[in-house]
């Protein structure tokens, strides 16, 4: 059969779609898109350095010693956590314990960090944790980190405590997003801030042409999205055809998380520079709109819950509110994934040495602690006796030292190696140490899906049947490190 290659695509892992909960693309009758790194891709670097660097002259202008910031982007990373009461930037487990902390941005020794945080749990729930969850965080994230060394050293022309400069951080760069100069700085040189990827036009005309009614619901305003969108899909699609064909609905300033919460009225744009008016009626296909609510879209769409799938990039404002209220299928966007999963892949030699070293480890630990509780028991003079002479046991503890010492000083640096993948300061997106980060229980709970970019679903085609790997728990047989451990390691006999 001819064709075969370009008929059968195949793609790399890093561009897989992976499944938290089974979902069958064939019954979705409707698949929304957010729009800002989510169906345009922005270069981080570009775009948050120039919101960082807008924020910053507004401070310069009220006075404030910033002149000597700079954007790192390595500083923090999506997923972490502000702690407002404290000024430092922490990395929770899925428990929301700390595993990993910085103070403005020195990053915090190991007892340090265990006295701030003994006892304590990251709660998102308390207003004392600030979760950065989209990549719209990493400019106000890294210029808050070093206003606190402006804080502590006393340099700033206002007092204030660490949760008051939060929110002035958070109010200018929140301003950066809201006025004109970056907008249009962008829409001027889109090619300076936006990846194209032909890809994601194909993959929105396969679903359209499977029968899916697509939306568009972005927070953006009709000028700005109008551009992005014009400049990232028209010169993609077929001749005549602009990317207003591609969608049954779409909604421009549409104020999520509250749109899918409140009802509020929609108001129809009824030119292209964006002139509004109230809507009366229903809504109708290939119109734009602004606000409105997620109620009415289901309402006039006569469809809701699992028939529709919404893709976003924002963890609480895309994907946990869509799924908490409404119970449609959700899909998280999640751009760092693509070097996260060809690190791992990169690092898997690395990884397998880590684990037979650990298994040798426990063999070894196993032996101590039995060695250990049998000298125990001699000078108790409880339970029976065993074989050996205590002094044959005190011989044998010093040899399991000796063996295990050498075999920690080889596993430490493999391990340390291990915790700073793609970010030498925070490591993994989805890892705080061997547990799951609090990202990752985030995504866990709420993303039906998740994946790198939208294109990645070209390649899963609208007919797919996403399933679910089958759940594991630690007593399970093919755990790493399970219950069987309590048994006696493999071979371990053979020394007693």
């Amino acid at each position: 059969m001819t064709g075969d290659r370009d008929l059968f695509q195949t793609h790399p892992r890093s561009r897989g779609v992976f499944c938290n909960r089974t979902l069958n693309f064939r019954s979705l009758r409707a698949i929304g898109y957010d729009m800002d790194y989510t169906l345009v891709t922005y270069r981080v670097d570009a775009f948050e350095r120039q919101v960082f660097e807008y924020a910053r002259e507004r401070f310069l202008e009220q006075g404030w010693p910033v002149e000597d910031l700079a954007f790192d982007q390595g500083m923090v990373a999506r997923g972490l956590v502000i702690d407002t009461q404290t000024g430092n930037i922490v990395k929770a487990n899925r428990f929301g314990l700390v595993r990993r902390a910085q103070h403005g941005t020195t990053p915090l020794s190991f007892g340090d960090q265990r006295v701030a945080y003994a006892g304590t749990q990251v709660d998102l729930s308390d207003s004392r944790w600030v979760f950065l969850n989209t990549l719209f965080s990493l400019s106000e994230g890294c210029l808050y980190a070093q206003m606190v060394d402006l804080l502590d050293q006393r340099r700033l022309p206002e007092v204030m405590g660490y949760r008051e400069l939060y929110q002035r951080v958070r109010e200018v760069v929140d301003a950066q997003h809201i006025e004109g100069r970056l907008k249009a700085d962008i829409v001027a040189h889109p090619e300076a801030c936006v990846i194209l990827d032909p890809e994601t036009a194909l993959t929105l005309l396969d679903q359209k042409n499977a029968g899916k009614k697509l939306l568009l619901i972005t927070n953006s305003d009709w000028n700005f999205s109008s551009a992005m969108m014009t400049y990232s899909f028209d010169r993609f699609l077929p001749e005549g055809m602009t990317w207003r064909d591609l969608f049954d609905l779409v909604i421009v300033g549409a104020r999520k998380p509250d749109f899918f919460t409140t009802r509020a009225p929609f108001f129809q744009v009824v030119t292209e520079d964006g002139l509004l008016r109230p809507l009366s009626g229903p809504l109708q296909p290939g119109v734009a709109y602004m606000g409105g609510s997620a109620a009415q879209v289901e309402k006039d769409l006569g469809m809701g819950g699992d028939e529709i799938l919404y893709v976003g990039d924002h963890m609480f404002g895309d994907v946990h509110v869509s799924k908490a209220t409404l119970r449609w299928r959700t899909a998280l966007i999640l751009r760092e994934l693509e070097a996260e999963v060809e690190a791992l892949e990169s690092f898997a030699g690395a990884e397998r040495t880590i684990a037979a070293k650990m298994e040798e480890k426990e063999n070894l630990e196993w032996q101590f602690s039995q060695t250990r509780l049998a000298l125990q028991r001699i000078r108790g003079g409880y339970a029976p006796v065993p074989a050996e002479s205590a002094a044959c046991l005190e011989a044998r503890l010093t040899e399991l030292r000796a063996r295990l010492l050498p075999l920690d000083s080889e596993i430490a640096p493999l391990a340390k190696a291990a915790t700073e993948l793609t970010n030498g300061r925070w490591g993994l997106l989805t890892r705080a140490g061997n547990d799951k980060s609090h990202l990752a229980r985030q995504v866990e709970r709420y993303a039906d899906v998740y994946t790198s970019r939208v294109s990645n679903f070209l390649f899963a085609t609208p007919y797919v049947y996403l399933r679910s790997p089958r759940g594991s728990l630690p007593h399970d047989p093919s755990s790493p490190g399970g219950a069987s451990r309590i048994l006696p390691p493999e071979g371990a006999g053979n020394e007693e």
